[in-house]
Parts: C-alpha cells; sequence; structure tokens
C-alpha cells in the first residue's frame, strides 16, 4: 500500500491518504506533503472535499422518501422542480439518463480564481443545465451530469420543505454517527488538519482548498474524511438506511461498458481479475477521491490526493493497483 501512494506521489500528486481495511485488519497511511510552502506532510486522519461523492449522499436522501412514500421514482419531477422537462423521471436523474447537460462543463477553472468566495445558487446551475440543448430523449442513453443533482437538491428541499443539507444532517450524518463529515454551506474553510487542493492556473499552482463550494451543491459539496467515507459506504451497502426495496433499486446498473456501470448515485466496476467493488470518484479544485467498498464488505478503501502535475490516472488502474 505505502509503495502504491509512493508511487502517485512520484507522478506529481502533492499529497495522498489512504484508508484501507480488508476483514478485520485496517491500513492507514500517507505519503507526499499536505503543504508544498512550508512544507507538511500528509495527515491520513485529516479532512477532504469528496466531490461527487455527495452523489451517493444525496441519493440516499431520495430513496428514503421514496421509502416514506413522498416521491415515487418513474414519475416525473417537473411538478416538484418547475422548468424540468416532464418526460424526465426520478430514477433517470439518479441514474444519468435523463440527458439533461452537464453545467459544470461551462465553469473554467479560472474563473473560480476569480470568484471563488461568491455564493452560487443552486438554480443559476440549473438555467445552465436547461437552457442547452438536451443531449438524448430521457432514458435513450447514458451521460454523467452533475445537473441531475441539482435537481434532486431542489427535489429534496421541494418535498420536505427543509434546506437540502438540513436533510442530509438528519437522515444521514446523525444517523451514524459521522462527526468529521459536514455539509459547508457558504464556508470557504475547511477543518484541520487538511491538505491543500492545487490546481495548475496560468502556468502556476494555486491553492484552492479556500473556496465557496455552494455551486456544487448537492452534486458535491460535501467535506469529510477517509475513516467517515468509510463507515458511510458500509451503512449503504449493509442496509442500514434503506429498506430491501430501496436497496434494491439503488443497486440496479445502466451498464456503461464492461467494467463500469451506473446504479442510482453509486458506480459498480469490476476489475480485471473479476473483483466487483461498489462507491463513487469525486474531484473538485485540487481533490481527487476514490471510495470503494466490496458489496460483502470484506474490502473498503478510501483514498484522496491533491495534485499538482500527476495527470489523473484512470479509477479502474487505481483500484487495480491497491486491491490486486
Amino acid at each position: 500500500m505505502q509503495a502504491y501512494l509512493d508511487s502517485l506521489v512520484d507522478d506529481g500528486a502533492a499529497g495522498v491518504l489512504l484508508h484501507y481495511r480488508s476483514g478485520d485488519q485496517t491500513w492507514i497511511g500517507s505519503s507526499g506533503r499536505s503543504q508544498l510552502d512550508p512544507d507538511r506532510p500528509v495527515d491520513p486522519d485529516g479532512w477532504f472535499r469528496v466531490g461527487s461523492v455527495t452523489k451517493t449522499f444525496t441519493a440516499v436522501v431520495v430513496l428514503q422518501l421514496v421509502a416514506e412514500g413522498k416521491l415515487r421514482l418513474d414519475d416525473p419531477v417537473g411538478e416538484w422542480v418547475p422548468g424540468v422537462p416532464d418526460a424526465i423521471s426520478l430514477r433517470q436523474l439518479l441514474n444519468h439518463t435523463s440527458g439533461l447537460y452537464n453545467y459544470t462543463d461551462d465553469l473554467a477553472a479560472d474563473r473560480h480564481l476569480l470568484d471563488r468566495y461568491l455564493h452560487r445558487d443552486p438554480a443559476e446551475a440549473l438555467r445552465t443545465g436547461l437552457t442547452k440543448p438536451r443531449l438524448f430523449d430521457p432514458g435513450a442513453s447514458w451521460s454523467y451530469s452533475n445537473t441531475n443533482y441539482i435537481v434532486l437538491g431542489l427535489l429534496i428541499e421541494a418535498v420536505t420543505g427543509n434546506a437540502y443539507g438540513d436533510e442530509v444532517r438528519t437522515r444521514v450524518l446523525q444517523q451514524l454517527g459521522l462527526e468529521r463529515t459536514l455539509l459547508p454551506g457558504d464556508d470557504v474553510d475547511l477543518p484541520e488538519p487538511h491538505a491543500r487542493g492545487y490546481l495548475e492556473i496560468a502556468g502556476e499552482w494555486v491553492d484552492l482548498a479556500r473556496f465557496n463550494a455552494s455551486q456544487a451543491w448537492a452534486a458535491g459539496e460535501i467535506v469529510s474524511t477517509a475513516a467517515d467515507l468509510n463507515r458511510f459506504y458500509a451503512a449503504v451497502l449493509g442496509g442500514e438506511l434503506l429498506g430491501e426495496p430501496e436497496q434494491e433499486a439503488m443497486l440496479t446498473v445502466v451498464p456503461v461498458d464492461d467494467s463500469f456501470g451506473y446504479a442510482l448515485g453509486i458506480e459498480r466496476r469490476r476489475l480485471p481479475d473479476g473483483q466487483v467493488v461498489w462507491g463513487h470518484t469525486g474531484g473538485i479544485f485540487g481533490f481527487q477521491t476514490l471510495s470503494y467498498h466490496a458489496a460483502d464488505l470484506s474490502r473498503q478503501l478510501t483514498l484522496s490526493y491533491t495534485g499538482t502535475t500527476l495527470a489523473v490516472p484512470e479509477t479502474g488502474q487505481v483500484l487495480a493497483g491497491l486491491l490486486t
């Protein structure tokens, strides 16, 4: 494990941390630097931005609302979120078969250097996703779109009458005792200890650890730790948060290729040796996260690294490097 973390740093990552569990054995380690100047080592228990791993949290809340009879997976969501085409169902948002344009494709990195501390209303992201032409008719194909999860956040608020973040805190964080996971809202600061999130902009390395993640919201705003993410996915796959019908629906996959499929807020990946793991990746302005777990929870891993010159490695290659 240590050799693989070191290799990521050798290839250009600033710092890396990993929590890995196999059976009753746990390995926790790190490599590289959490800060370039002055030089600081990586704390393996440090906080980081999880990016799109947030989507699994959002999906759990939506499926709990389904279990309560407040929503149905194949009903259109336009009645709850104005502007969303009536042909798009809740399930299609969750599994990225809606055809909605991905609003983050219009967000350039240098824009965040200029206005990184500003609040971004989810309605702004939704407008971008809705004004662009749809990629395909709902259900006709698959394309990953952060816009889908902005719609789901707005849907949660419309159905419950409560803020999206409050619903996640009450239904998931408090339920599982995840005391080192938070939804920052407009708070630009990360708790200590944390690694800096470096991004190359105009030829210079810029620390974007401090920024307002409201533009990512229900699609990617959460801040957490490796231990908390392993606990969260253990609860997801272990049936602690959902009833059997919702659990089965959550793990029903849209095949994308031979090794990858997307279910409801969670990915399934098949490794070259035949192993199957479930989880999600997350990338957000200098932070990359991989959190993947065997269905029987015999093995779990959460990896976070901050980038410098490292080209983001393919997720399957990273998992193969750690698990085979």
